[in-house]
C-alpha cells in the first residue's frame, strides 16, 4: 500500500506553548494505539512561535489521517481535553487548514 503524506495546520491559544508540548509528551496510550492501527505513522506537529500556528505533518498508510477519526471516543476525549488551549469547532475538533504539498524530495 502507497504512503501518502499529509500536512496541515491548526492554531494553538497565545501562551500555551508549554503545556501543548507537556500534553503531547504525555499523550494517551491508546491513542498513539488507534493512531498506528489506522495506519498513521511519522506524525509530527511543529510550532511557528510568532504566530501561533502549528504544522502538522504525517504519513498515513491507511485510508485516514488523524483528523478524520472524530468519530472515535479517544478522539473526542483528546479534542475535549486541547480544547482550551486551541482554536476549535462546536465539536472540540481543532480549527484545521490542510495544506496542499508543492514539493516532495526522497
Amino acid at each position: 500500500m502507497e504512503t501518502k503524506r499529509f500536512g496541515f495546520k491548526m492554531k494553538m491559544l497565545p501562551g500555551f506553548k508549554e503545556e501543548y508540548k507537556k500534553r503531547h509528551s504525555e499523550i494517551w496510550p491508546e491513542l498513539v494505539l488507534l493512531l498506528k492501527n489506522e495506519g498513521i505513522g511519522n506524525y509530527s506537529i511543529f510550532l511557528d512561535e510568532e504566530t501561533n500556528t502549528l504544522f502538522a505533518y504525517q504519513e498515513q498508510s491507511g485510508e485516514s489521517s488523524s483528523q478524520d477519526l472524530g468519530n472515535t471516543e479517544v478522539v473526542k476525549k483528546w479534542w475535549k481535553f486541547m480544547a482550551d488551549i486551541m482554536e476549535t469547532n462546536p465539536d472540540n475538533s481543532p480549527v484545521t487548514i490542510p495544506l496542499e504539498q508543492v514539493f516532495y524530495m526522497e
